[in-house]
């Protein structure tokens, strides 16, 4: 027998305008201002209220946005009455037409790629512009219990009780069926295989039954599901065939050219800066296309110039990490240097990023100073910093 569950916190359909704080059961005074990373749909509320107000095209079941709109909410641009939307991932458009139709389908959509090619931000997004709360989420590691993908029990209430209503506790996932929204699974690789199992009757039946109640979950329109997995983990915990053929894969490749990366490093720093209230780097694109330029040539085993060969370190090396490091050097700066970011604020966490395994990777790191930054011009200041770092 089917049965309807309800939210365990606010049901969005009661206040659709409510922040997903709120929502996710957090303190009500929580303001977006406060919150040290907004969700999606809180932090870009003002462009995707613009774009459903403009938005005149057909809408699937339950969607907030049409899929054009989705498209133009990740991949930015200007509205007719001249609203700008920004982009949120810089990146082949194909790809996005792809990962966005597969969710207007009844197929569930796999985000693939190696670490720090913006998976779980585009999964962020998209089901923010999808269903208006991205917050329907299971984090995979190594101990996630498949409680959290189909449901767990109130043990005060199971015991003094037994298995009822009252006493389910919904998953992310079961939630989203029951609203017909769209859930998200994290690292899905990093969770058992047995665990990853429980996803197969839920993207093949729409179906979670709930054999101690004889009942069951009934996915209605509008739900689908969201999964990400770098392919890094592979042989973690592959994905069996059965499971693999529920999902539409969609492959997320590095930033194709340095200005593309230099961009995407440039708008996350920026943002991150402003929600920690760190000042405006003037002069910061500089050292971030430094930075950019050193992950990507380790990165790729070659020099710019495609004339120096070179050993690449065991780390990955991804955009996220540019971000990160130029994010903390921008924190240097602000608060021990002068306020411009420089080679010496970078030059600490490039060693971090690039050294992870002391013995081999500190060898490929001083050839290439040796070899290639010592000799570039121009980059007299970031060789002597990443010296003093390295000793």
């Amino acid at each position: 027998m089917p049965v309807s569950v309800e939210p365990t916190s606010v049901d969005p359909s009661q206040n659709e305008s409510a922040p997903a704080n709120a929502r996710a059961g957090a303190p009500a005074d929580v303001t977006e201002a406060e919150a040290l990373r907004p969700h999606a749909e809180d932090a870009f509320a003002g462009e995707l209220a613009a774009l459903a107000a403009q938005d005149d095209r057909p809408r699937p079941a339950r969607w907030k946005l049409s899929p054009w709109a989705v498209a133009t909410y990740l991949l930015g641009g200007t509205l007719p009455d001249g609203t700008v939307i920004t982009p949120k991932y810089v990146g082949p458009r194909r790809i996005v037409e792809v990962a966005v139709t597969t969710l207007a389908t009844d197929r569930a959509l796999l985000l693939l790629g190696v670490p720090g090619t913006a998976k779980t931000w585009v999964s962020e997004h998209l089901a923010a512009a999808v269903s208006g709360d991205s917050t329907l989420l299971v984090q995979g590691t190594a101990g996630t219990p498949e409680e959290a993908i189909r449901y767990g029990w109130n043990y005060a209430q199971l015991l003094a009780h037994g298995p009822s209503r009252d006493a389910l506790v919904p998953s992310p996932v079961m939630r989203a069926m029951a609203d017909g929204m769209t859930a998200r699974v994290e690292e899905l690789t990093r969770i058992p295989a047995d665990v990853q199992d429980t996803l197969i009757t839920i993207l093949s039946e729409k179906t979670l039954p709930i054999p101690e109640l004889g009942q069951e979950v009934q996915a209605v329109r509008g739900f689908n599901l969201i999964a990400t997995a770098n392919d890094r983990d592979r042989g973690v915990n592959d994905l069996s065939s059965a499971l693999r053929r529920r999902f539409n894969t969609v492959v997320l490749p590095l930033p194709e050219s340095p200005e593309a990366e230099v961009d995407i490093v440039s708008r996350r720093v920026d943002q991150i800066g402003r929600s920690l209230d760190l000042p405006a780097a003037p002069d910061g694109l500089d050292e971030i296309r430094r930075v950019v330029t050193v992950f990507r040539e380790l990165r790729g085993g070659v020099t710019t110039d495609g004339r120096t060969k070179l050993k690449s370190p065991s780390g990955t090396l991804s955009t996220a990490e540019a971000i990160s490091v130029v994010t903390n050097g921008l924190a240097l700066a602000a608060h021990f240097g002068d306020g411009v970011l420089r080679p010496g604020d970078v030059a600490a966490g490039i060693l971090g990023a690039v050294v992870r395994d002391p013995a081999a990777d500190r060898v490929i790191w001083q050839e290439y100073l040796e070899t290639v930054v010592r000799e570039r011009d121009g980059w007299k200041d970031f060789y002597r910093a990443c010296r003093e770092v390295s000793v």
